[in-house]
């Protein structure tokens, strides 16, 4: 899972990697875990080679006396051996709780800083959209127009969930098929993931599947959780596998239903769309040769820009800060949509991500390649298409007139059939 061996070597390394990331990592204690199972695993192996050595003795010709010393160390042996594995399992159960705390390293060119505001902006594509009117948010707009409608789905499902009414529901359906064609013109095949995943594939990803800091919906009982992102079941499509050089790059997409707690989520910019417990999204992810990931991370990021530019929305590409990483990510860029009704202003809103993960899910998730004999961990990489629920936000937002209708972007009106969204009678 973690090369322990590394962060031996380069203690000081992953201590500052930690400390750039804010996170609360305890490394001495994970490398006195990992010295102490260096130590049951050669003392199991010297009593081990006395077992065999006994073993082979026994099957000499022997005097009774001699035989039945050489039994009782036998035994003595074997109880030493049971002693000592369970020791060392329960040593390595500590140790692998604690090292799959350890983020991945770092990009040296990210910024370094705490949260989004530390992120840095790299460019800006368009200008923040400038009306003659007063704007509304898309709450006030999904009303208006009805297309949403959150009280009835709070009775009947609970906060942070919605109903997609009339042209909503078209809308949504165009967004998907758009970024698939999208996808489908750049290589990638196009999957319709499941919406469960397993533990051990939820926590190989790096989500936390348990406890309160989880952001996971945990089936109890199943040992499978609900996907809060089809990363999780496309990372989780080739585990366990060894892959051929010559495969990579395998470009996969997926749609599926997404499903996070969002707990502690709060304050003006979470209401409506912007943070719900339930959105549906088109994830793109790669499998890559270690050589190529960083160029292939670039690619993910241009087809986020070209789905984005298509959608004639406003946006801005930053590069995600050391904190605002997650323990995955080596390096992470966030689209970040002009979203008229964010605040008393407007403001920008997260749309997309895309980052390189480079070993550290494969590793986890045990996904290597072999090449000149060699066998290698992937690099995996990954980048969101389109989350509807936010694409959803941007597009009403930015394309609402001064008479209360919705113009539909060129791009995807072949998609919805209609080219505009008015009031009902």
């Amino acid at each position: 899972m973690v090369d322990l061996k590394y962060i031996k070597e380069n203690y000081e390394t992953v201590r500052e990697n930690i400390r750039n990331r804010y996170m609360n990592v305890d490394i001495d204690d994970i490398l006195a875990l990992y010295e102490e199972r260096n130590r049951l695993l050669r003392s199991l192996e010297e009593i081990r080679q006395k077992r065999n050595e006994n073993a082979k003795r026994m099957k000499a010709k022997l005097e009774p006396e001699e035989r039945s010393s050489l039994i009782e160390q036998g035994k003595q042996f074997k109880e030493q051996i049971a002693s000592l594995e369970e020791e060392m399992k329960s040593i390595e159960v500590r140790l692998w709780d604690e090292a799959k705390k350890i983020p991945n390293a770092a990009h040296p060119d990210a910024p370094i800083g705490k949260e989004d505001k530390d992120n840095l902006e790299i460019r800006r594509v368009g200008k923040p959209t400038q009306f003659d009117f007063t704007p509304q948010d898309h709450i006030q707009i999904g009303s208006s127009l009805d297309l949403l409608d959150f009280e009835t789905a709070a009775k009947v499902s609970g906060p942070k969930f919605y109903y997609l009414k009339n042209e909503a529901v078209y809308l949504e359906m165009a967004l998907i098929r758009y970024a698939m064609d999208t996808l489908r013109a750049h290589g990638f095949t196009i999957t319709m993931t499941p919406d469960i995943a397993r533990e051990e594939v939820v926590e190989g990803i790096g989500f936390n599947p348990r406890g309160a800091e989880s952001n996971i919906y945990n089936l109890e009982g199943t040992g499978t959780c609900l996907v809060g992102t089809a990363e999780i079941t496309l990372g989780g499509y080739h585990s366990k596998s060894l892959l051929k050089a010559k495969q990579l790059p395998i470009r996969l997409a997926g749609v599926s239903h997404c499903f996070r707690r969002e707990a502690g989520a709060a304050g003006q910019y979470s209401k409506g769309l912007y943070r719900v417990h339930q959105f549906t999204k088109v994830e793109m992810f790669v499998y890559a040769h270690p050589e190529a990931s960083e160029e292939l991370h670039q690619e993910l990021l241009a087809i986020e820009e070209e789905i984005f530019q298509g959608l004639e929305i406003p946006y801005r590409v930053v590069d995600t800060c050391t904190g605002d990483l997650g323990a995955p990510a080596y390096r992470k860029y966030d689209l970040e949509a002009w979203m008229p009704g964010r605040g008393e202003n407007g403001d920008w809103g997260e749309v997309t991500s895309t980052s390189n993960c480079t070993d550290y899910q494969a590793r986890r998730l045990a996904v290597r390649f072999k090449e000149n004999g060699k066998n290698q961990f992937v690099h995996m990489l990954n980048g969101t298409a389109i989350a509807v629920s936010r694409a959803i936000i941007a597009l009403l937002e930015n394309k609402q007139q001064a008479d209360g209708t919705i113009a539909i972007p060129e791009k995807i009106v072949p998609y919805t059939g209609f080219d505009t969204i008015t009031a009902k009678k």
